[in-house]
């Protein structure tokens, strides 16, 4: 996808423009159209998924509500879908039954990267958390994304370890 999205507005308070007014909202079920499945495909296998597979997977997690959030920025120009991340709360006995959310899935297409939107859409994600009353935020990344999330507020905390099936 060419970048279509108008170069950022120069900002002598040092903001980065018009990136900053595009708004950030929750998967709808018309964006199977406008490319999330395409866009996901940039970040790890994603094969191409039917209309009533993707309808059935947005219903699925709809039904969890708040507990988990998929949230997406659109191109105005093209109507395509540019950045997105999840957000899951995790409800525990631990710290008196409190919750942890856990970011996953972040992309920003790769014509669009380097304008702070994948900033944008992990700190609307940790404000959701916040909300939502987490006692903490985590997430798992390749070593060559720490520098992004340590932009982000992360710090490095643990070791990941992963079995898969």
């Amino acid at each position: 996808m060419e970048n279509r999205l108008p170069p950022p507005a120069a900002d002598t308070e040092g903001g980065r423009g018009d990136d900053d007014l595009l708004p950030i909202r929750r998967l709808e079920i018309s964006d199977y159209t406008k490319g999330f499945v395409e866009l996901l495909a940039q970040l790890s296998r994603c094969p191409p998924l039917s209309d009533a597979d993707f309808r059935a997977r947005f219903t699925d997690l709809a039904a969890l509500g708040d507990d988990h959030v998929i949230c997406v920025m659109e191109d105005p120009l093209s109507g395509r879908i540019i950045a997105t991340a999840s957000v899951f709360i995790e409800r525990k006995f631990l710290r008196g039954c409190g919750k942890v959310g856990h970011i996953e899935d972040v992309v920003v297409d790769a014509a669009v990267r380097g304008r702070h939107l994948g900033q944008r859409v992990v700190q609307y994600l940790v404000e959701h958390a916040r909300a939502a009353g987490c006692y903490k935020v985590i997430l798992d990344c390749e070593p060559d994304r720490r520098s992004f999330y340590e932009k982000c507020g992360f710090s490095e905390k643990s070791i990941q370890m992963a079995l898969y099936f």
